[in-house]
């Protein structure tokens, strides 16, 4: 069996190292405003650590996405070419993704590589209990594991869960009702963070024309977020710090990349040169066609140029009356 054991002691290593080295800085070890800020830190800069490590293939996922995105036009005329026959499509998109240079899965990299360091936080918050026969595993002291299961946030257990039993929130020594709001609390965060890292991108990036990818960024958008909804509630409180961190992260980051490697906005095939000069026509709409017709009427309004002037002779002599004989006389 396949054992995540090195995972453990890489994510115990990271979290002792930080923590030892607030503790040198002078953090408190001690709760201040019923937390432990030491702890607290501790995971906020896994996170850091994490990420800072996974950076460059983080810029090679980009890369890849923007090869992708260039290679879409040629991906879309093999599919109408080879359409029916799927075995000769796929063998064509390989050959052309080893040909450009582009790999489909380097998109996903980064998250898989975050996965196995998702788990062995969340397998060594999981065991923090006071009662917890193994302390000493994965290179903690007796003291460090001590410290770590009474780590609180607001006075809520790091280890605690928005669903945590009554027996198992007693032997923490915590109160169920604030584990739960700052549990709760926590976890619409991370709803909201995941959602906005999602939306970020396919706001910069735009929707996929692809039905297949339209349908993996809706899923991202809104299926991830709503399922965290639930599992949410099976996280301890330090796991979900992690997320939220994570994800501020990732905005941040996507934030710089987006500007340094801005995405490729391809042309529409719908937007030809006869609908291009067609477009003006549709921001004015047909009343931009009826402005122009009241200036051929134009001289229809001869009649008040044909009207007398103050001082001036009439127009028609001839129906003016007896006008001329009062002059006469």
């Amino acid at each position: 069996m396949f054992s995540l054991d090195w995972i453990y002691y890489a994510i115990s290593w990271i979290l002792l190292t930080w923590h030892s080295a607030w503790d040198a800085i002078g953090v408190p070890v001690d709760a201040v405003i019923g937390t432990n800020w030491a702890w607290i830190l501790s995971i906020i800069f896994l996170v850091v650590t994490v990420r800072v490590i996974l950076f460059p293939v983080f810029v090679k996922q980009i890369k890849s996405q923007r090869a992708m995105q260039a290679l879409q036009p040629k991906v879309k005329e093999l599919q109408e070419k080879h359409k029916g026959d799927r075995e000769t499509l796929q063998k064509e998109m390989m050959e052309l993704y080893r040909k450009e240079k582009a790999n489909p899965l380097m998109g996903c990299l980064p998250m898989f590589l975050q996965i196995p360091v998702f788990l062995g936080l969340f397998h060594t918050l999981k065991r923090l209990n006071p009662d917890n026969q193994g302390k000493t595993l994965y290179g903690w002291t007796v003291e460090q594991f001590n410290s770590a299961s009474s780590a609180k946030l607001f006075t809520a257990p790091i280890s605690g869960r928005f669903g945590s039993t009554a027996d198992e929130l007693a032997n923490l020594g915590a109160n169920s009702t604030t584990v739960k709001i700052v549990a709760g609390i926590l976890v619409l965060i991370m709803i909201a963070t995941t959602y906005l890292t999602s939306r970020q991108m396919i706001l910069k990036t735009g929707w996929a024309e692809d039905p297949q990818q339209r349908m993996v960024q809706r899923l991202m958008l809104y299926g991830i977020p709503v399922s965290l909804l639930i599992s949410g509630s099976i996280f301890p409180i330090g796991v979900i710090i992690y997320w939220v961190t994570n994800n501020l992260f990732t905005l941040g980051q996507q934030q710089w990349v987006l500007r340094k490697f801005p995405p490729l906005v391809p042309p529409k095939k719908t937007s030809t040169a006869g609908k291009t000069t067609a477009q003006p026509a549709k921001t004015g709409g047909l009343l931009g066609r009826k402005t122009v017709q009241p200036a051929a009427k134009a001289p229809a309004a001869a009649p008040k140029v044909a009207g007398p002037k103050p001082g001036a002779k009439p127009v028609n002599p001839k129906k003016s009356g007896g006008r001329p004989a009062k002059r006469q006389g």
